[in-house]
């Protein structure tokens, strides 16, 4: 059965599963969709286009599916938020609707952890099983991979993508793309090792993560130029997937590695 507080004002065209758990004061606007076992506390704004899927818990404070703040949208453009399940999204996060720049959808995947004051702005895409630490900033069209971590208080440069189980440290000012795997750190952020830890704990082998760093090296410590490099990872991407991966990467990175 469905919790609601008697103070939240929920529009008549939202569309709210009968186990949803509503809080005090809290405001679903039109066009919102809340799959089964979605929590919502007090002071939530939830505005619409809105899916969201199951069992996702949002805290005080977090405004979802407003207006993006690019100074082209309007209120009435064909865009939304698309979130999927079993995310955790905490205090002050917000989540801006996409643009028609693009195809007019923020998307956040599934099992992700959204720590306090995190912003993700129009038209960016965010995997699953990511945690953003408190107060990270994505800037529009940016992409976040799974298994990424960025710790508090980084900031992503429009454009940007940062692939499959990479790490930025705390503070971190990415301004170009890092591939998937890579640890970085600073402003600006610059590649510091191989996230080999966050391999390990994912169950990674001794021998994929040595190629992993192999690949590294060639990337970024190699000195050799970059059409050369991209051509080594290819032919070493045949013996191993997670190195495929890196190359894939670095072939279709919109933005400049972070170096």
């Amino acid at each position: 059965m469905s919790k609601i507080h008697p103070t939240a004002v929920i529009d008549p065209k939202a569309q709210l599963h009968d186990s949803v758990d509503v809080g005090a004061y809290s405001v679903i606007g039109p066009n919102v969709t809340l799959g089964a076992g979605t929590k919502i506390h007090a002071h939530v704004v939830l505005d619409g286009p809105l899916t969201m899927g199951t069992d996702n818990t949002v805290y005080p404070f977090a405004s979802l599916g407003a207006l993006s703040q690019d100074k082209s949208a309007k209120y009435d453009d064909a865009t939304r938020v698309e979130i999927g399940d079993g995310n955790t999204i905490r205090e002050y996060v917000t989540v801006n609707r996409g643009t028609l720049k693009e195809q007019g959808v923020t998307r956040i995947g599934s099992h992700n952890w959204l720590m306090a004051c995190t912003h993700i702005a129009h038209d960016c895409v965010v995997g699953s099983h990511t945690i953003l630490a408190n107060n990270v900033l994505l800037a529009g069209h940016v992409t976040i991979d799974d298994y990424v971590i960025l710790g508090g208080a980084s900031g992503v440069h429009q454009f940007c993508r940062i692939g499959q189980g990479a790490f930025a440290g705390g503070g971190s000012i990415i301004l170009g793309a890092v591939p998937p795997f890579v640890m970085v750190q600073g402003n600006p952020a610059e590649p510091r090792a191989v996230n080999s830890e966050g391999l390990k704990r994912r169950g990674y082998s001794a021998d994929d993560i040595s190629a992993i760093r192999d690949a590294y090296k060639l990337i970024y410590l190699s000195g050799r130029p970059m059409a050369e490099v991209k051509a080594e990872l290819a032919s070493l991407g045949k013996a191993n997937a997670h190195v495929a991966l890196m190359s894939e990467f670095v072939e279709t990175a919109k933005r400049p590695l972070a170096r």
